[in-house]
């Protein structure tokens, strides 16, 4: 289905945590002319709350800062904002306080930190893999007395990883993966890995990212939601993670083992045909199709691939579709890290809450509004 909803009701106001920063930046720049969503506060830390945008923020991203916000004065990151979503762009230890006391004062939180990712009662949510996982969210309310709540997105490498192989865990099972991934030097923030380390070297170690892709985060993510808890998938992920001198995209080779026979037709026909829920809703930030597979022997590239699709990096690239010779297949996987892989997954995490009726009041669900939608068309034949 193409476009997206469009609703009569104004539209929700938002935040940005840790504004200043590298995805806090990202976060500004998505947000702009977003239909659901108006930026409505910038928030930094206690020295640079006060201070204007322009002066505080040293912009990063292609183009120039939005000229209307340099005049916005920082606030600090505390109950009393005005907006009713924030998306976190905070380190972590930060994160677990602040995000925390935002959450009990009623303030839904979309964060891209890592704090609160693996505690059981919070959503550790792509839309198109774990939808139903937004089932712990009362859980989380009634348990830690919080009038709103926190969901999260996972780590950048992660999220294309697992996006990748969802469609081939439900067909055929995946019962072991093997991974090795280049990962873009902008994934460490900024300024990052020093230049004189990484220009002309590959850096075969990334602080606590491969316990994040082993233990963590897949299998919480590829699990089944029981009504009120999260059962873990049951695979098990070896993994190797290298910093490479590329500055966006996190390229992956990965080599899965399945429960039940596939050939390489079948695989690629398990990701031809994948539909998940946010792209049959249309949310707007949801691209189509989900993956984009490249037929070339030598793609995917970062330089080439890593704003493929329909909204500019929010989807996951693969290629490179050969049999393992021990395992059962191997692939290339691609997908960009502050777009998708950090601040867009909060974003299209916050439509999915909208659409859920999470946030907005009295807001229609979109898939409701699709069925009426198509009712009406129905009639009209």
């Amino acid at each position: 289905m193409t476009g997206f909803p469009q609703f009569n009701q104004p539209k929700i106001r938002v935040g940005v945590l840790g504004a200043t920063g590298a995805v806090g930046q990202r976060f500004v720049q998505m947000l702009q002319d977003h239909p659901w969503f108006e930026l409505s506060v910038l928030c930094a830390s206690q020295r640079n709350a006060g201070k204007r945008y322009a002066d505080a923020c040293n912009w990063l991203l292609r183009g120039d800062m939005p000229p209307h916000l340099r005049d916005w004065t920082l606030q600090e990151m505390a109950p009393g904002i005005d907006c009713e979503l924030v998306f976190s762009a905070l380190p972590s230890e930060p994160a677990r306080v602040i995000e925390a006391a935002l959450a009990a004062a009623g303030y839904v939180v979309c964060s891209n930190a890592s704090a609160y990712r693996y505690e059981p009662d919070v959503p550790l949510l792509i839309p198109e893999v774990n939808p139903e996982h937004v089932g712990l969210i009362e859980r989380q309310k009634s348990e830690r007395g919080w009038q709103g709540f926190i969901t999260t997105n996972p780590n950048c490498s992660t999220t294309h990883l697992v996006s990748a192989l969802h469609p081939l865990h439900e067909a055929f099972g995946v019962e072991k993966v093997f991974v090795v991934t280049m990962q873009a030097a902008s994934g460490a923030g900024y300024p990052g890995v020093p230049s004189m380390d990484i220009i002309d070297n590959v850096i075969p170690f990334i602080g606590s990212e491969e316990e994040k892709m082993e233990r963590r985060e897949p299998q919480k993510l590829l699990g089944k939601f029981d009504g009120q808890a999260v059962q873990m998938a049951d695979f098990v992920v070896s993994a190797h993670c290298n910093r490479v001198p590329v500055r966006n995209g996190h390229l992956a080779a990965v080599s899965v083992e399945f429960a039940q026979q596939a050939t390489l037709e079948d695989v690629r026909r398990a990701w031809d045909e994948y539909d998940p829920l946010p792209q049959r809703m249309g949310l707007p930030s949801a691209p189509q199709p989900a993956i984009v597979y490249r037929e070339e022997a030598d793609r995917p590239q970062p330089r080439m691939d890593r704003l493929a699709g329909s909204i500019p990096g929010m989807a996951t690239v693969v290629g490179r579709l050969r049999s393992d010779p021990l395992l059962d297949v191997k692939f290339l996987s691609l997908g960009h890290n502050t777009i998708r892989g950090a601040a867009g997954a909060s974003l299209l995490n916050a439509e999915f809450l909208v659409s859920q009726g999470f946030l907005g009041g009295e807001r229609i669900s979109v898939e409701k509004k699709f069925q009426e939608a198509n009712t009406v068309l129905a009639a009209s034949h």
